[in-house]
């Protein structure tokens, strides 16, 4: 207690004294020149920290955006005597008044020595390209995952390409390029085959056929040719499918599709393969496109494996299941006579069978009677009659 007496003497005292100092002030430079002075020497104390009214300093906030959004996935390859670039569409389209709109794409390319400094900076990069292209509006309001464009190429010597993209909002504010792509392009690549039509499909395999391209695109034999590539597009496709059917290139002029589905429009394309730069795969432009839709009209196995067992009041029959795939279903036939002609016998089934077993309750004791099935698959087209199996009610 003493101790907290004392410590409240001295705070007075130092109170009076700046008490003094004031007066003194006030003397000197007039009342308000002096209370500025004071107020100013005030907010320069340690305590001045925790009074909101002594310019308490905030952090600092981001920049305001003023450019349209970038991106930073723009990706490409060689196709023949073009580059295919593409890179995602915007997500979101903001209207023309927002600086995030997208109302262009501007494509930039800079062509290099190929043994230039791979280093490259945005500034230097923007001081040497050339725009080659735009991407126009509505393409950009009417994309769904990808935007691409193509650059067709004179294919005289070697160079390397570096692409970048630069979005433009309707203000026609730029936006920072895009990451850079670098491509060495293959001089020398073969023209595409020409495919030709598909007939007469089996039930388990579509057989294309094309013929060899004859040179390569600068004109030049023998055809710098690896192989090929078959691509397909189905009717619910955008566009053909960027991986092929098959898993490696092709030597044959000739491929089997045995992932086709009757009943589906499919669309092919083949693309010679040829050996580009450091050992790359480059394919060609697409072949003509050949479309087909197959048609089942394959019917099914008959259906074997029958065994038949009478007992008193039914007949048991028992078959083995069809290997086909679309089998839908199984008719039941029978007779009391051999003879009669087949499409005279009585049909059993109102609906197909979808089991392996069947059971004839509508029998009489004493009678013999004669029994055989065909198969349907799911287009309706129907086997020809299994066996007769024959059995006595007791």
């Amino acid at each position: 207690m003493r101790r907290l007496r004392v410590e409240g003497r001295r705070r007075k005292a130092e109170g009076s004294q700046e008490e003094t100092e004031a007066i003194h002030i006030i003397d000197r430079f007039g009342l308000p020149s002096a209370f500025c002075l004071l107020l100013s020497a005030f907010c320069l104390l340690p305590s001045a920290f925790f009074l909101t009214g002594c310019g308490k300093r905030r952090p600092p906030l981001p920049p305001a955006e003023r450019v349209p959004q970038r991106t930073e996935l723009l990706s490409g390859a060689q196709r023949g005597n073009q580059v295919i670039l593409s890179w995602p569409a915007p997500r979101l389209n903001a209207p023309d008044s927002s600086v995030q709109s997208v109302r262009r794409i501007d494509v930039y390319r800079v062509a290099e020595r190929p043994d230039d400094p791979l280093p490259l900076t945005e500034q230097e990069f923007g001081e040497r390209a050339t725009l080659i292209g735009s991407v126009v509006a509505d393409t950009i309001l009417q994309a769904t995952d990808t935007l691409s464009y193509t650059d067709t190429l004179t294919l005289t010597g070697p160079v390397r390409l570096r692409y970048a993209v630069r979005y433009v909002n309707a203000a026609g504010q730029r936006a920072a390029f895009s990451n850079f792509l670098l491509i060495v392009p293959a001089t020398t690549v073969s023209l595409p085959p020409t495919l030709a039509e598909v007939t007469n499909p089996t039930e388990s395999v579509v057989r294309l056929r094309w013929q060899p391209p004859p040179a390569n695109v600068d004109g030049s034999t023998p055809v710098n040719l690896l192989g090929y590539n078959v691509y397909r597009t189905d009717r619910s496709q955008q566009e053909s499918s960027q991986a092929p059917l098959n898993p490696a290139p092709i030597n044959a002029t000739e491929f089997d599709d045995q992932t086709f589905r009757f009943g589906e429009q499919h669309e092919y394309v083949v693309r010679a393969v040829s050996l580009g730069t450091e050992g790359a795969q480059v394919e060609s432009l697409n072949s003509n496109a050949v479309s087909i839709t197959p048609r089942d009209t394959f019917p099914p196995s008959a259906p074997s494996g029958l065994s038949i067992n009478a007992a008193p009041r039914r007949v048991s029959i028992f078959f083995a299941a069809n290997p086909e795939r679309d089998v839908a279903g199984y008719n039941v036939f029978r007779s009391t006579d051999p003879d009669l002609p087949k499409n005279e016998w009585r049909k059993l089934t109102r609906e197909l069978l979808a089991r392996t077993t069947f059971y004839d309750d509508a029998v009489e004791p004493g009678t013999k009677y004669f029994y055989y099935l065909t198969a349907v698959d799911t287009a309706g087209n129907e086997s020809q009659p299994s066996e007769v199996v024959s059995d006595t009610v007791p």
